[in-house]
């Protein structure tokens, strides 16, 4: 009787060690999902952060990633626990002074001194001139910074792509979403590798100035055709790595398997996973899926059922 209570035991035990070394060998991401923003199906950074985490969990490439959402009281994680073993943290919430790491500065340069990545999604590349920008150069290399930077709606044409296993397994490709650009980069772009460029066109920004929509010299930039970077990558002096994707605001762009497939590419590399010659896999996702986990109550009147047809015919 004692000998099979000892092999039980020791079965459970080799059950819970064997549960316990496949999930710590797992690349573990935090996403960093911040408030509701711009309505039904726009900056949807919840719904948003978990369509890719579940798509980075699904990749058979043995990731752990995971969602902080508090709608109660969004901002950064309180909960210490929740960043412990991450290999990269991914923001993806409102930017400028609303930005969730204004007041964590501290708190990140600690997590990427320890070698964790840092990515920013869309709204989440801008912050404010200071600390929090001095830090985002350190983080991810380049930020949207206000009255320089612009952030019109266009369609570039990504036509070249670098060789670098971000772009790994992604096809030449073009959509419309709000692709920031003329951003502030470090002092010669030292370390940061851009992924996603393309020439703007010259009538894209308003002659009237404006903050956010048409800066003077954002228009000097597209006047003088300037080759504009809306994706970098970036290696750190400590050995860390970051990324900014500026696209992102139109929820249901995450239907374009380049697109998905090139931001999922950079979480991986800054988390210094290996990435496959073919990039991260994922399955493309259906509409239900794309109406799942909004911010607001359902507006059909922002399904862009055009948007659908448009990815469809280029598959």
């Amino acid at each position: 009787m004692k000998v099979n209570r000892l092999l039980t035991i020791f079965s459970i035990l080799s059950i819970t060690l064997y549960t316990f070394a496949a999930h710590a060998d797992k690349t573990k991401v935090l996403f960093v999902a911040g408030k509701k923003s711009h309505g039904y199906f726009a900056h949807e950074h919840n719904a948003g952060s978990l369509l890719l985490a579940k798509s980075l969990n699904s990749s058979g490439l043995e990731f752990d990633a995971s969602v902080y959402h508090n709608p109660e009281n969004s901002g950064w994680p309180q909960d210490k626990s929740l960043l412990e073993g991450i290999k990269a943290v991914v923001i993806y919430c409102d930017g400028g002074e609303k930005h969730v790491a204004n007041n964590h500065v501290g708190t990140i340069d600690a997590l990427q001194a320890k070698g964790v990545g840092v990515g920013c999604l869309h709204y989440g590349v801008e912050t404010v001139d200071g600390a929090p920008g001095d830090a985002f150069l350190r983080w991810i290399g380049a930020y949207y910074q206000l009255y320089k930077s612009v952030n019109p709606h266009w369609t570039p044409e990504f036509e070249k792509l670098p060789d670098h296993p971000v772009a790994n397994g992604v096809e030449p490709f073009s959509i419309n979403d709000e692709w920031y650009f003329n951003m502030r980069f470090r002092k010669g772009m030292e370390g940061v590798t851009p992924i996603l460029s393309a020439v703007p066109p010259i009538d894209l920004l308003p002659e009237k100035d404006h903050h956010h929509n048409s800066t003077p010299d954002g228009r000097a930039a597209v006047a003088r055709r300037d080759l504009q970077h809306v994706m970098w990558v970036s290696e750190n002096e400590n050995g860390s790595r970051g990324f900014g994707f500026t696209g992102g605001h139109w929820h249901d762009n995450w239907l374009d398997d380049n697109l998905r497939k090139v931001v999922l590419n950079a979480i991986g590399w800054i988390a210094k996973k290996e990435i496959p010659q073919d990039g991260i896999p994922s399955i493309t996702p259906t509409l239900e899926e794309l109406k799942r986990n909004q911010d607001y109550p359902p507006n059909p009147s922002k399904i862009r059922e055009d948007r659908y047809a448009d990815i469809r015919r280029k598959k």
